[in-house]
């Protein structure tokens, strides 16, 4: 009996710790969606995903724990490849996604949307294409969204103007079109304001606070002149088509009093 007393405390003792099966299939599928061809990733591996927490402290190399969930992720500078996994969503207590300064392609998952608890959402300098998904608006706790430096198009999503803890917004150097959301560019009350560096480096995007776009065509004076111009032309070609048509008609009447002279008799 005592024996068996002094096993139950052994176990009480011992940290308990199981897999999220959220956190693993997460983690999963985001190992199958990159490329790693630096290696630096070598410890994300199927065995380590059923068991990758233990309190706070992560096997994961660039993982960090919390209560045995994964809450952050930051994969920064690594050279990594390939896509990122809608899946990735499944990591549900997930606060800080950071996968900067990679070489990863394609769109922004808009499962990402999913991520209620995320707070920080760092893609800057990779490759990522398409449209930002206007979904991120239900990630209420947002206050940093960098984007900046990929290939994204379209217009910026008004929707998030309405993130209300917003305090760090870039989307410079893209392929971004459209005017500025008012939300975003002009804010209101005691909103953190964003500059002009947020949103430069994006030829067809417009609006404040953006300096006003330098006309490709040609300026108002130039139109003006032109104008002018071809109005003063108009009137010398008039004036010079009066001049050969009375001159001609001149000659024509001039013409005709000789012949009439001929014909009258002399007296």
């Amino acid at each position: 009996m005592g024996l068996l007393i002094l096993f139950l405390l052994t176990c009480a003792a011992l940290p308990f710790s199981s897999s999220d099966p959220n956190d693993e299939a997460c983690l999963t599928h985001l190992s199958q969606s990159l490329k790693d061809p630096l290696k630096n990733l070598q410890n994300w591996t199927k065995s380590t995903f059923s068991n990758p927490c233990s309190g706070f402290t992560s096997y994961l190399p660039g993982a960090t724990c919390n209560n045995g969930r994964i809450y952050k992720l930051s994969l920064t500078n690594l050279s990594l490849q390939g896509s990122i996994s809608p899946f990735l969503s499944n990591c549900t207590n997930l606060q800080s996604l950071d996968l900067s300064s990679n070489s990863i392609s394609g769109p922004i998952p808009q499962d990402l949307q999913y991520l209620v608890n995320l707070a920080v959402l760092n893609l800057s300098s990779n490759r990522l294409e398409g449209e930002i998904p206007p979904q991120l608006t239900l990630c209420a706790y947002l206050n940093v969204i960098d984007l900046h430096d990929n290939l994204l198009t379209g217009q910026i999503p008004q929707q998030l103007g309405l993130l209300a803890r917003l305090s760090a917004f870039d989307v410079s150097y893209n392929k971004l079109s459209g005017p500025i959301p008012a939300s975003l560019g002009n804010r209101s009350g005691n909103l953190p304001k964003f500059n002009a560096t947020s949103f430069e480096g994006n030829k067809d995007l417009y609006g404040y606070p953006l300096p006003p776009k330098k006309s490709n065509g040609l300026s108002v004076l130039a139109i003006v002149g032109i104008g002018l111009g071809s109005g003063l032309a108009s009137l010398v070609l008039s004036f010079t088509g009066v001049c050969i048509w009375l001159k001609i008609t001149e000659e024509k009447m001039a013409a005709e009093e000789g012949k009439i002279s001929q014909l009258m008799p002399d007296y």
